[in-house]
This record gives C-alpha cells, structure tokens and sequence, in this order.
C-alpha cells in the first residue's frame, strides 16, 4: 500500500474519479495528493475486482479493511467483540437521539462478560481515531488569511443616535505566523466585511494568496462540499487585490482550526480587559482592542523563544504587495436603456446617460460611492461621476443621436456668441431677449428662432429689424417676424422737417397764437 496513509474520504474520490475514467495524474492534482499514492490505491481496487457501486456502499470501516488490511495480530474474544460491533454501532449513531452510553447498554445486554463502560468508551476512541483520521494542515509562509467572525459581540455608543448597540468581532489570521488582527464592525454585511477583510491586509502589510472564510452570506452566495459560489462582490474584492478565495465546508470546524483558537484568545486576552460598565463609541472601542491585540501579538509563544510579531517578520515577504488604491465596492445591477438614451440608478434615483445605438438594450450597471460604469457583455460603454440629486440627468453629449447633440449645446453664452458673429446689434437684442424671458428653454427657443431669419432673410435684414424692435422697446421672436413680415425693416428713418423761410409777406406761426 502507498507510504503515506490517507483519510477514507479521499480513498473514496480516488476510486469514484478513477471510475469515471480520470487519469491518475489528474486525480492526484485534483485531491492534492501524490501520484504514487493514488496508483497503489488503484491497483488495490483493480485487484479487488469489486465494482465501486458495491464499495461505496461499504463502511470507511469496512473499506479500510480492504485497502489497508491490519497486521496479523491476536485479538482476544472480548476486543473482537467490540470490533464487530463498532461498525453497528456507528451506522447506529446517526439517528436522532441516540448515544453512545445507549449503544454500550445494548452491547452489555448482548455480551454480559463483554468490557465494561470505561474500556467500551476507550476502545472505541481508538477504533474511531483509525477509522475517520484527523487530517494536520501544514502552513506555508504567505499562503492563507482565515477569517471569522467572534460569536460574542461587544457593546457600543452609536454617536449618531447616541443608542448602545452591539458589534460584531471581526477576526483575521495568518496561518504560519498565526499573527492576528481584530475588530469591532457595526454589523456582518457585505459592506462591512469587505472593509474589515481590507483593514486586516492593511494591518499585516501585505497579501496572502488566499483567504479562507466561512460559509457567511457576506463571502459565500452557495454553500458546496466541493465548489462554494462565492458572492459577487467579494469576488470583485479578491480581483482587486489578487487573492484567491476558499471557503471551509459546511459544518467543518477543523478547517479553520486557527482562526477558531484566535477567537478563544480574543476572549481571553482582548473580551476580558473591555471595562463593561464604560461603554465606548466605536472608534475608541477599537483603539482600546488594537491596544490589547499588539500586546497578544507581542506576546512569546509558550515553548517557544518568538513571538507571533517575530514570526510575521520572516513572514512578510512572502506576502503580495498591496495594490496602490484601497478597493471601492461596487453593486451591481441589470438596468434596461430607455428611449431617451439614458438609465436610472434607483438607488439616488438618478440618470445617466449611455450611446444612443444602446437604446432599449440591457446592460450592467456597476457603482461605487464615487463612480458609476456600464457594460455591454463585459464591454465598457459608458462612465459617470455619481450623482445623487433625484430626478436630475448626467448626460454626456456625445451619447446624444446627432439630430438631438446641438440641442444639449444650448446656453446664454452659445447664443450671445452666435449674435456677436452676425453682429453688434444682434448681439446686443439676444442679450435683451435672454434677460427678459423667466424660463431658460423658452429663452433659448426664441433665440434659436431670431438667429434663424439669417438663413431666410439674410444678416442684413435681420440687424435692421433688430434695430427697429429695440427702438420700439419689444424683444422676443414675434416682434422680429412681424417687422420682417411686413417689409417695416426696409423703411428709412423719417427725415428731420425743413424750417420756414422768413418773408414779410409770411407772417409766421407766432401770429396765430
């Protein structure tokens, strides 16, 4: 058999994978085990001659016995009693509310001369201790971060409201130099973990190649034996800073063993010194345990002439570097593209603009505190400033279709420009038109029709009738097309009257009166 004695588990996926037709080199990379391993394990199931329907059905008991055949040893009859009825026994176990002290009773009623409780309990741990093997777990130098939350929360002041509330404990470890980081979050949302998971990389100085979380909401949307789905935004998290994500299995304590302990330590080392009666705001809260946790960290480890800080020393570059900017967590939504070339973030009930071929298209829309982008199948189409005033558009022209792109150009100074270039006097009506009307649109609407008349009249014409409507005092567009309509702008100003000559004969306006 192979040198390295593996657990039954991983004796049953060699033989289920090897029956489904793969090769051993792949078995071997899949289960992290070593190839030699898994071809002894193979041609012990080829000369078994046994179909693996048939063995799975077998105890681990049973089926190490096949695998890993014991040494010939004498086993008096009591100690094979107990053998034979181990396996009973635990199939047994895994109804509900049975025990083991329930299980020897039925034994002793079987074999009155049978061991008695104590050696039962003690022959059993060892049978078990062989047959269902604790796997070790050896840590590389900047290999896992585990992460958990403490199942005691810590009491706070929220300074807003000035309520007590209760925070969540967040805990972060490094597997070879078991150098920890703690702290106190409002709560266990999405947001909030990430941030904490980042304010733990932040602490250590650099980034593992994997982060081993629990099967929490905030990490993992679908718990697997085998393959987790981890949730989205965290999976965004872990892109941005190059890190690998391994969630532990259902109900598998042992597989963060670490980060389990250092939440034990956290209540005796950090827990313990809080002063319960004084309840602090959040951020002294967490000065106060960062105190506690240098002194944990500074503290030599029993046996040992180090300390954990000592150990994250030789640790640290084996870390990854931390990426230049802090990662912004981004939500991610599925927006449809409406008519008016925009779509609408719900959230601050805001529009952004996207181009205008998009229209009536389903896109994604990813936002953070400071930025909004869209895609089109992983496609970036657009990219917005946010915003969050309700009811209001940001509209990058570009996007507009071509017939609607001189619109969004509109403003006082683009009209005041276009009369300055046909000419002072226009220049100066447009000012006059502008000032006048209380709505912007209606002001720019008359003025767009006033600057059109140089296309249907000509430049000349329409300075003229400038000049007649501002001596009349009227500005807006209807007093232009009336002047122009009527030909009133073709008329000369009235000639000053010729004066009276003097004459005897003519006895002159003063006479009469």
């Amino acid at each position: 058999m192979a040198n390295k004695t593996i657990s039954m588990s991983k004796v049953r996926q060699i033989i289920k994978l090897y029956s489904q037709g793969i090769g051993k080199k792949k078995i071997a990379t899949r289960l992290a085990v070593s190839k030699n391993t898994v071809k002894e394990y193979v041609i012990t199931f080829i000369k078994l001659k046994t179909p693996w329907d048939e063995l799975s059905k077998l105890t681990d008991f049973e089926l190490n016995k096949l695998f890993h055949p014991p040494e010939e040893t004498f086993l008096n009859q009591r100690v094979q009693q107990l053998h034979d009825f181990f396996p009973i026994m635990e199939r047994n176990l895994r109804r509900r509310g049975m025990t083991v002290s329930i299980q020897f009773r039925e034994f002793k009623a079987k074999y009155p001369e049978a061991y008695a409780e104590t050696s039962f309990y003690g022959y059993y741990r060892k049978w078990k201790q062989k047959v269902n093997p604790s796997m070790h777990i050896e840590h590389k130098a900047g290999d896992k971060m585990y992460v958990d939350y403490a199942g005691a929360t810590l009491p706070y002041v929220d300074t807003d409201t000035g309520e007590i509330k209760q925070a969540q404990v967040f805990v972060a470890i490094l597997g070879w130099s078991q150098y920890a980081y703690v702290e106190a979050m409002r709560n266990q949302t999405i947001e909030e973990f990430i941030e904490a998971c980042e304010n733990a990389l932040h602490y250590f100085k650099g980034v593992p190649l994997a982060i081993v979380p629990d099967n929490l909401k905030s990490a993992v949307s679908k718990a697997s034996k085998y393959e987790a789905s981890v949730n989205e935004n965290f999976k965004a998290f872990a892109d941005h800073y190059g890190v690998a994500i391994l969630p532990t299995r259902s109900r598998k304590p042992k597989d963060k063993a670490l980060v389990e302990g250092m939440v034990k330590l956290s209540y005796q080392r950090i827990y313990t010194n809080i002063p319960e009666r004084e309840i602090l705001p959040l951020n002294e809260l967490n000065a106060a345990i960062q105190k506690y946790l240098l002194d944990h960290n500074n503290t030599v480890l029993t046996g040992r002439e180090y300390c954990r800080t000592d150990q994250l020393i030789i640790e640290q570059p084996s870390l990854q570097a931390l990426p230049e900017t802090r990662y912004e967590m981004r939500k991610i939504k599925q927006v449809t593209v409406m008519k008016n070339c925009h779509v609408l973030l719900h959230e601050d009930q805001h529009y952004y603009s996207v181009p205008y071929e998009l229209i009536c298209k389903k896109l994604t829309m990813q936002y953070s505190r400071s930025e909004v982008k869209l895609y089109l199948q992983y496609e970036l189409v657009a990219t917005h400033k946010r915003v969050r005033s309700p009811g209001n558009y940001s509209t990058e022209p570009s996007h507009m279709p071509p017939q609607h792109r001189y619109v969004t150009e509109w403003s006082r100074t683009f009209f005041i420009e276009q009369g300055k270039a046909i000419d002072p006097v226009v220049e100066h009506y447009i000012m006059q038109v502008l000032a006048k009307k209380q709505h912007p649109e209606q002001a720019y609407k008359a003025c767009m029709g006033i600057l059109s008349f140089t296309k249907r009249v000509g430049s000349a014409r329409l300075i003229k009738a400038c000049k007649r409507a501002h001596e009349i005092g009227y500005y807006n567009y209807k007093i232009i097309d009336e002047i122009l309509k009527n030909n009133l702008d073709k008329y000369e100003d009235d000639p000053e009257p010729v004066l009276m000559p003097s004459h005897d004969n003519i006895r002159g306006g003063d006479y009469y009166q």
